[in-house]
């Protein structure tokens, strides 16, 4: 694989490690269980693109 088809895998992958690290700081801070659990709904939304990988630690 050459450098220009990589560049958009790249930066895919370094966007979505950015909103679940965004997302799982947002969740340790959320007072209410109402965000919370909305925020839980986001990252397991984006966990169905990688399975039995859990973005969120119970």
């Amino acid at each position: 694989m050459s450098a220009p088809s990589r560049r958009p895998e790249i930066r895919r992958r370094r966007t979505r490690k950015e909103k679940v690290l965004k997302l799982r700081k947002r969740h340790a801070a959320a007072s209410s269980s109402s965000d919370r659990e909305r925020l839980e709904k986001k990252l397991h939304r984006l966990g169905l693109v990688s399975p039995g990988i859990p973005l969120l630690k119970k």
